[in-house]
């Protein structure tokens, strides 16, 4: 991928990243609606069956790069190839949304006057759902937030799990040079954890998700429980040394806002 002009100048210089896995039959819609946007298209392929690698080849073009897996090695683990490779580059950030339809493609001009408005920030999706969520997902996400509200000290992420998100790839890939990142599926909230250690802002977004009739998930029920279950244990124990200054972050922020 040629380097990206605008970034190399300071200025927010976007790009769409799309992990994908066997999605042969939403991917080409959800391209198209992002290049409607003036997006440009970063999708790596995390070891995809033949069929929808036929349906990737046939995306690929000047605004749609295509990187490939050698074999399926997990949601994070795609996603933080496609954030090197959009930071290496010149892309300022990069726009995480799933390949599946989940996500409403029309909030795209929403996220992207978000993260103009602050370019530091990891502009975090907010779902708003409808009657097609499954119950226990939707309950189960409720343990996630308070375990991310502890870890964090704060409120500041409102859902860690919405693979719907704006990276600032500055900030986002110097944490990923510092420590590895989860392959799975218990990347979305650690990274977003992570950064907001790392004294990242966050702007939440509420968005509409949906979950598609005759959708396919990943998502595996016990294994994907235990890995998250242990990313939390992590991440709890990681915040204990981190409190002082997550404490003092959040008292400085209040004594402005009380200045304000």
């Amino acid at each position: 991928m040629p380097l990206a002009p605008a970034a190399a100048a300071g200025a927010f210089h976007p790009c769409a990243l799309i992990p994908i896995y066997n999605h042969k039959h939403t991917i080409a819609v959800t391209v198209a609606a992002l290049r409607a946007h003036g997006l440009p298209v970063v999708i790596v392929d995390d070891g995809s069956d033949e069929a929808t690698r036929a349906v990737l080849d046939d995306l690929v073009s000047p605004g749609v790069q295509l990187i490939r897996l050698s074999r399926n090695s997990g949601k994070g683990r795609a996603i933080t190839s496609g954030l090197i490779a959009a930071r290496d580059a010149g892309y300022s950030h990069a726009l995480q949304i799933d390949a599946d339809g989940q996500h409403d493609v029309a909030d795209v001009p929403r996220f992207l006057a978000e993260g103009r408005a602050n370019p530091k920030a990891l502009v975090c999706g907010q779902p708003i759902y409808d009657n097609s969520v499954p119950r226990a997902r939707l309950y189960g996400r409720y343990v996630t937030h308070v375990c991310v509200w502890l870890e964090t000290l704060s409120f500041m992420l409102r859902d860690s799990m919405c693979g719907y998100r704006l990276y600032p790839l500055e900030a986002t890939c110097a944490e990923i040079d510092r420590a590895p990142l989860p392959a799975r599926m218990d990347f979305d909230t650690e990274v977003a954890v992570r950064l907001v250690w790392r004294g990242v802002p966050v702007r939440n977004l509420p968005t509409r998700v949906i979950y598609p009739d005759n959708g396919l998930s990943h998502f595996h029920m016990l294994h994907d429980n235990l890995r998250i279950s242990a990313m939390h244990t992590r991440l709890l124990l990681g915040m204990l040394p981190r409190a002082p200054v997550l404490l003092w972050r959040k008292r400085k922020k209040r004594s402005v806002a009380c200045a304000v």
